[in-house]
């Protein structure tokens, strides 16, 4: 009888199933080769808790964990995983690729072994397989605004896990907008103070206006997001920071007014979603401003990206400030419209002398200073224009990676951003448009989870999961017939509930295993 397929989400690039399975015990050894100590480190950290095996090293172990620099062909993030009755090999050119393979193990383990507390008796078996395993896309994403509404250190660090899970590699942190401002910096202690706190939250269906006049504020400190950042890095996962500016910025102007295009105003912070018409002043001190609060940022933040924002920001108030239209007379552009990419372009310089890469939003593809990577979310052709004209791109496109989108037209489906429905073959089917002879590269695909609608946990997880398994399945792999997929992710579905996340459903109209807004105990 031929062996069992076994159902991993992303599939490996290349898998054989044999007879038979490696067991472990609490006798099992590791024998760790110089270089892959901090994957053997995460190895025990992640299994102890549901299996309790100490996985000791030892120089004759059969459980190798091999860092090989000679194997080039795996790349950066690729391995190589032996499974026979008596040995278990994980090779790989990069520790990166050993982390990828741990996951690789840990899903090939029983379900179980992804729980946070013991289950005894349970026996630890991995079946017999030969996988060679490398990536189809170098950056494999997931946006998590923590703007709109705040979560805390803890929650981070869970979807951090979960990512890695699942080797999506980016973890990018919407941190402030017109809603809120989440990350502290020293010089303007009000950005948090005052930036950080609404007087209100919008609840009820979307578009509705409706308050429930409850406070809503939060703020991470220096030290939980170092923390974070190390806390990845061990999982293979980079955090991009993204700060927007020069729109969406009205969090900001509540606390520094004078930062705006109307300096003597006095706003508050919003309490409504959309796109605001306030934005930040083109005066000098508005750019000091932008060049302190990034310097923190890069501080904290070792990403060779840094997001900007950079899109949806309205002239109105430019078109109407003596300051803005010096300032176009001073640059010689033709009107306001030209302040948003001479702004970004200012910006953008400050980075790249420090040795970083400024990322922005695309809406058009055709307005971004030229050392821009851009994230394309508008339509497919605006990513194609952007490579055309020698950008790096992240394809993002809203109708098929915007996972605040709901899921299904079914009456039963939680709040969730008006517009399209993004169901999971939507999200598996998606590929972006690519122009290999162009000046550009595609670097890869992102999911987005705006949080306007989600404000716990555990709306959070129903609208990523299991949408974002079947991103990562996309971007890993690449593409593989339907049925196979979904047979895959609904075989997935009790790894996420042995980590107790509470999912969307894998068929828009099977309901899920548990109610909506339960939050995990």
């Amino acid at each position: 009888m031929p062996a069992s397929r076994p159902a991993l989400v992303p599939a490996p690039t290349q898998l054989t199933a044999r007879p038979g399975h490696f067991t472990l015990t609490p006798d099992t050894t590791l024998r760790i080769t110089p270089g892959a100590e901090p994957a053997a480190a995460l190895l025990r950290t992640l299994i102890a808790p549901a299996t309790g095996l100490p996985l000791r090293p030892a120089p004759d172990g059969p459980f190798v964990l091999a860092h090989d620099s000679g194997l080039s062909g795996l790349g950066t993030e690729g391995y190589g995983l032996t499974i026979s009755p008596d040995a278990v090999l994980l090779r790989a050119a990069h520790l990166t690729g050993l982390l990828r393979g741990i996951q690789t193990i840990r899903q090939l383990l029983p379900a179980q072994a992804l729980a946070d507390r013991a289950r005894p008796g349970m026996p630890w078996q991995l079946p017999c397989v030969e996988i060679t395993d490398v990536p189809r896309r170098a950056w494999r994403g997931f946006m998590l605004d923590v703007a709109r509404h705040f979560q805390p250190a803890s929650f981070l660090r869970r979807y951090v896990d979960l990512l890695a899970l699942h080797k999506l590699n980016v973890l990018h942190l919407h941190l402030t907008d017109d809603q809120g401002w989440r990350m502290p910096v020293a010089a303007y202690p009000l950005l948090t103070e005052v930036g950080g706190r609404r007087a209100q939250s919008m609840v009820g269906p979307a578009g509705s206006e409706v308050f429930d006049g409850i406070p809503h504020e939060g703020a991470y400190t220096e030290r939980e997001l170092r923390d974070l950042v190390t806390y990845a890095a061990a999982r293979g996962v980079t955090i991009v920071p993204e700060v927007e500016m020069p729109g969406h910025t009205r969090a900001a102007l509540a606390a520094y007014p004078e930062l705006g295009s109307v300096p003597a105003r006095r706003l508050d912070v919003w309490t409504r979603w959309g796109v605001c018409d306030t934005v930040l002043g083109v005066h000098e001190p508005v750019l000091d401003f932008c060049r302190t609060v990034l310097d923190t940022v890069l501080d904290v933040f070792p990403s060779p990206h840094v997001h900007v924002g950079g899109d949806e920001c309205p002239t109105t108030e430019w078109a109407t400030s003596p300051a803005a239209r010096a300032r176009i007379e001073a640059e010689r552009l033709s009107g306001p419209a030209e302040l948003r990419g001479w702004f970004l372009g200012r910006i953008g310089a400050h980075l790249r002398e420090r040795g970083r890469i400024p990322t922005a939003w695309a809406e058009t593809g055709e307005s971004l200073p030229p050392e821009f990577t851009v994230m394309t979310w508008r339509d497919p052709e605006h990513t194609r224009v952007a490579l055309k004209r020698g950008h790096a791109v992240v394809s993002s496109h809203h109708s098929a990676t915007y996972l605040d989108y709901a899921q299904s037209t079914s009456p039963t489906e939680p709040p969730a951003q008006p517009g399209t429905v993004v169901d999971l073959r939507t999200v598996h089917d998606h590929d972006p448009p690519d122009e290999p002879t162009s000046g550009g590269e595609l670097l890869g695909v992102q999911a987005q989870l705006w949080t306007e609608f989600a404000p716990t946990a555990s709306h959070v997880d129903y609208l990523a999961f299991p949408r974002l398994a079947a991103l990562a399945d996309r971007a890993w792999h690449g593409p593989s017939p339907w049925p196979l997929a979904r047979a895959r992710l609904i075989a997935h579905g009790a790894r996420l509930a042995a980590l107790g996340v509470r999912h969307g459903p894998f068929d828009p109209y099977v309901p899920v295993p548990h109610r909506f807004g339960e939050e995990p105990r």
